[in-house]
C-alpha cells in the first residue's frame, strides 16, 4: 500500500518516469483522494471541473496548465467551454492513475488559486 501524500508533499514533488510503477488500486485511490479535495476518480482518471467568469479567464487557465504539463512532462485531457474547463489526469501507460496524476492535480489546484 502506498503512503498517503499531503497536498503540500504533492506540490513539492515533480513527475517522474513511470518505469516499474503501477496504477493506484481502488483502496489507494480512496485513501489519497481526500488530499486533493474536489477531484474525483472517473473512468481511470482524476477529474475536476473549473468555472471562470469568461472565456478569457478560461483560456488563461488552460495556458497555465500547458506550462505545468510541459514542466512535468505529463499531459492532461482538457474539455474547454466558454467559462468552464474540465481537467482529467491519467497515465495511459499504466491504464489508470499514478503518482504523476496526483502531483499534477495538486499543481492544477494551485494555479486555480485553491
Amino acid at each position: 500500500m502506498r503512503r498517503i501524500q499531503t497536498r503540500q508533499q504533492l506540490l513539492a514533488r515533480k513527475s517522474r518516469p513511470i518505469e516499474g510503477d503501477r496504477a493506484y488500486t481502488p483502496t489507494e485511490l480512496d485513501a489519497q483522494l481526500p488530499e486533493i479535495a474536489g477531484w474525483s476518480q472517473d473512468d481511470g482518471a482524476l477529474s475536476r471541473g473549473f468555472t471562470f467568469r469568461d472565456y478569457y479567464e478560461t483560456i488563461a487557465f488552460v495556458n497555465a496548465l500547458a506550462w505545468i504539463a510541459h514542466a512535468e512532462d505529463h499531459f492532461p485531457e482538457l474539455q474547454v467551454q466558454y467559462n468552464r474547463c474540465t481537467v482529467r489526469w491519467s497515465t495511459t501507460e499504466l491504464g489508470g492513475i499514478s503518482d504523476n496524476d496526483f502531483i499534477c492535480a495538486a499543481k492544477t489546484d494551485a494555479v486555480f488559486g485553491r
